[in-house]
């Protein structure tokens, strides 16, 4: 489960472009108090973030204490031609430039955790991750983010990442596909090491899963939607939840999951739906 000082579930701002700012600001009007974003501006509108979070602070909703934020720091393969960083300059200038840009864009001084968003190599920790590690351990030491995180890894790459002796991260971040074990062998890892897994992609990676039986028997039981089903499933081994609803209605459900609860039976038989 989530440590303290980090919400149960978390409300993704990928793909939504002009809307970001409108559909923020009413995730943290639902009740969403944990905000994940990137700099990234081919998937993300961070500033756009950044403006929901004046508007609900404004509006007397929350204050900034209320609110755990995250963002990342993407190598350039991963962006288009709108870099938050000088792409000649060595990696940990990037960071480092990467993090100043984020806390511009977010009107704060700190983020609570900031993400290495993809390693450089989609097969193993390379030098460059090596050295974008050691610079977000000095934003994190210079007092810009409480945690560190890594996302899109493998049990392979943490693997190598902890055979450099670096500290670990406190968060992994990744798409967790039911039909593959819900990712099973890095949330192993994650919670031999008390690293929190977070996951992503829940409803839309996993559209089988929604529609089997027995997550549309537990619905009915419950009076509940498939996806409640699922985020509770989520909470239950460990996980903590991202979300990128843009319907109202659904940002209600999805935290009113947290009210469910499923028998170790129903879990065990959810994390079998694997193919």
């Amino acid at each position: 489960m989530a440590a303290p000082g980090v919400p149960e579930f978390l409300y993704g701002t990928a793909w939504k472009e002009d809307r970001t700012a409108a559909l923020t600001e009413l995730a943290l009007r639902s009740g969403f108090r944990g905000i994940d974003t990137a700099n990234q501006r081919r998937h993300y509108v961070e500033a756009g973030v950044g403006e929901a979070l004046a508007a609900a602070y404004r509006a007397g909703l929350v204050t900034r204490a209320d609110v755990f934020l995250q963002t990342k720091f993407t190598y350039q393969r991963g962006q288009d031609h709108r870099l938050p960083y000088d792409p000649a300059a060595p990696v940990p200038t990037q960071v480092a430039q990467s993090m100043a840009s984020s806390l511009e864009h977010l009107g704060t001084d700190h983020v609570e955790s900031y993400v290495l968003h993809g390693p450089a190599s989609g097969r193993d920790w390379t030098d460059d991750d090596v050295d974008a590690w050691a610079a977000m351990v000095r934003e994190r030491d210079l007092g810009r983010t409480r945690w560190l995180g890594v996302s899109n890894v493998s049990l392979r790459h943490l693997v190598q990442m902890e055979a450099t002796g670096v500290e670990r991260p406190a968060f992994v971040q990744n798409r967790c596909y039911g039909r593959f074990g819900w990712d099973r062998a890095v949330r192993a890892f994650c919670a031999e090491r008390a690293i929190v897994y977070q996951g992503f992609s829940l409803l839309t990676a996993n559209p089988e899963v929604l529609q089997h039986p027995l997550v549309g028997r537990l619905a009915a039981r419950d009076k509940v939607t498939a996806a409640q089903i699922v985020f509770a499933f989520a909470r239950a081994v460990g996980m903590l939840p991202l979300t990128g609803t843009s319907d109202p209605l659904h940002m209600t459900q999805d935290l009113a999951s947290f009210g469910l609860s499923l028998s170790p039976e129903e879990v065990r038989a959810i994390e079998a739906l694997a193919g």
